[in-house]
């Protein structure tokens, strides 16, 4: 009988992945991951509140728990603290000191979720892992490529575009054929204890917090002017590193006569001067661009194509396909050009290729351009 070790999140996704693999006649096994100290980032935090009640990742394990007891497999707990502060958070923190959005769910899959899972899962006896990623993979002549989730509004292929070819061919993805409605029932009919809590949100592992309130415990802002593009200053922001390209709320400008009644949106940032730069209307010509330089690209297949390739892009998560034209500058860096321009693409945010379901890789946007103009991102 074949071992799977399933990380058990304490989530109804990973509980129905274990019930599933179970049924399907493996030997499962849970793994509970423990990434994130709220004890010790207590005082740092400044969260009271977490003293006074179980903390949300505790009552996870709690969770986690009760569907291991639920489903009669054995659970496991280990502590990925200093991978996750090393590989995925030092990195958040820096990509924001530098003013860029990044993305650390990404990372913490690659790093965590499974090169460190699978390490661990290894030692536990696994010939598989599997998790609960609305996600699938096939198999071809010896090579493994990673295929969109059935349910298009919870597909997570692009959180998983940094995977490689022995990850993928250890990896199962019980839930990837199935929508988030049969999940939830087969959890109900089951009488799985996780089957109506509800999804979690928030940063990796970090969860639901105010961000620029947690930000302010890591780096040290600097307030400066938002300026409209010739220089005309219409209101102050709090650091550059709290708004992200697109962004409409939390401006605190408008109501100015000198202008219309159409909304801001972040439009750039010109760091050298500590300036926001601000427009009105969704549609600002600033908020589009046409090139990009994606860097630290991982290419899932075993072998790179040469010369041009059309496929499809997305520069965030839940963003529509745009056809695009990619070709090598170097090993790791592509350069994107799109037929059409596209809205706030923001650098330090990851460009994920598809050819139709399947998923080519991805990188780090780190430079926008309208035509040759390098955009002040």
């Amino acid at each position: 009988m074949k071992k799977v070790v399933v990380g058990l999140s304490g989530g109804v996704d990973s509980a129905v992945s274990a019930y599933l693999l179970k049924k399907q006649g493996y030997e499962v096994i849970g793994l509970f991951m423990r990434n994130w100290d709220s004890a010790a980032n207590n005082d740092i935090l400044g969260n009271p509140s977490l003293t006074e009640e179980i903390c949300p990742q505790e009552q996870d394990y709690l969770d986690a728990l009760a569907v291991a007891n639920h489903l009669g497999i054995e659970l496991y707990r280990h502590d990925f603290i200093k991978e996750y502060w090393d590989y995925v958070f030092e990195y958040f923190i820096e990509e924001h000191k530098k003013n860029r959005t990044p993305n650390p769910d990404i990372l913490c899959n690659k790093y965590v979720k499974f090169a460190g899972f699978q390490d661990v899962a290894t030692k536990l006896g696994a010939d598989y892992f599997a998790y609960g990623h609305y996600a699938r993979k096939v198999e071809k002549n010896g090579e493994y490529f990673l295929l969109r989730g059935k349910d298009n509004n919870k597909d997570q292929s692009y959180f998983l575009s940094q995977l490689n070819q022995e990850q993928l061919s250890k990896s199962l993805f019980p839930v990837g054929e199935l929508n988030k409605k049969e999940v939830r029932q087969i959890a109900i009919d089951n009488n799985i204890p996780t089957a109506t809590k509800k999804d979690s949100t928030g940063i990796c592992f970090i969860g639901e917090r105010d961000f620029k309130n947690f930000l302010k415990n890591y780096i040290y802002a600097t307030p400066g002017e938002i300026q409209t593009l010739d220089g005309t200053v219409i209101g102050h922001h709090d650091g550059l590193m709290y708004y992200t390209i697109g962004q409409r709320k939390g401006l605190n400008i408008g109501g100015d006569s000198r202008f219309s009644n159409q909304p801001w949106f972040v439009v750039g940032k010109d760091i050298e001067k500590n300036v926001l730069l601000a427009g009105q209307g969704i549609n600002h010509p600033r908020l589009f661009s046409n090139r990009v330089i994606v860097e630290g690209v991982n290419w899932i297949a075993k072998e790179k194509f040469s010369g041009m390739l059309e496929c499809s892009a997305k520069f965030r998560y839940r963003q529509e396909d745009n056809t695009v034209l990619i070709k090598w500058l170097n090993d790791t860096t592509l350069e994107v050009i799109a037929n059409k321009p596209i809205r706030a693409i923001t650098p330090g945010q990851a460009a994920v290729f598809y050819q139709d379901e399947v998923c080519l890789g991805g990188g780090t946007i780190n430079e926008v351009y309208q035509n040759q103009e390098k955009l002040m991102y």
